[in-house]
């Protein structure tokens, strides 16, 4: 029962917020005219392909969340683990990442600058909250192991990943 309600959070929190990031307030407030091509080009095939692909990036983190971190993205209900696997080995934030793809294709496939505006604001808005809020609580609550991941893996543009330093896991926490 514990991991359906696990389960249910994590969809409810995607409904609600990436739902309401990449889909209707970019297009109810900064493009209020989009429609679907009659014939599509290319260029909204490849923005249709980098659609897919920041889906399969935020729905990666969320599977990770859920299964290792066991809890979700939300700040209010955030992983009891540290995530420091997958996607998380590259960057600190790919779900965050994978949101600025989904939201980089919509303003591509609709050739929006509306919307670009928009995806540079999000941008803005994440590193403010990421600096000013969540690596700080992160710190608070994972210590030394996540001074540890801050060393070797970047914010925001990937690199092939370091080798795992060993710190002592706070409470009993594991990675």
């Amino acid at each position: 029962m514990k991991i359906l309600w696990l389960w249910c959070k994590n969809l409810l929190f995607t409904l609600l917020v990436p739902g309401f990031v990449v889909g209707w307030a970019p297009l109810r407030w900064f493009e209020r005219r989009a429609q679907w091509p009659e014939v599509p080009g290319w260029t909204h095939l490849a923005a249709g392909a980098l659609f897919a692909v920041g889906a399969v990036i935020y729905l990666h983190c969320l599977w990770l969340f859920a299964t290792r971190g066991q809890g979700t993205p939300a700040p209010f209900d955030p992983p009891k683990k540290l995530v420091w696997r997958g996607l998380y080995k590259w960057v600190r934030n790919p779900m965050y990442l994978g949101i600025l793809i989904l939201v980089a294709s919509e303003a591509w496939f609709h050739r929006s600058g509306h919307i670009l505006v928009y995806l540079i604001c999000l941008l803005c808005l994440f590193q403010l909250f990421v600096v000013g809020y969540e690596e700080a609580a992160l710190r608070a609550k994972f210590g030394a192991m996540y001074e540890d991941y801050q060393r070797v893996v970047p914010r925001w543009l990937p690199r092939k990943p370091k080798p795992t330093p060993e710190s002592a896991a706070p409470f009993g926490a594991r990675h």
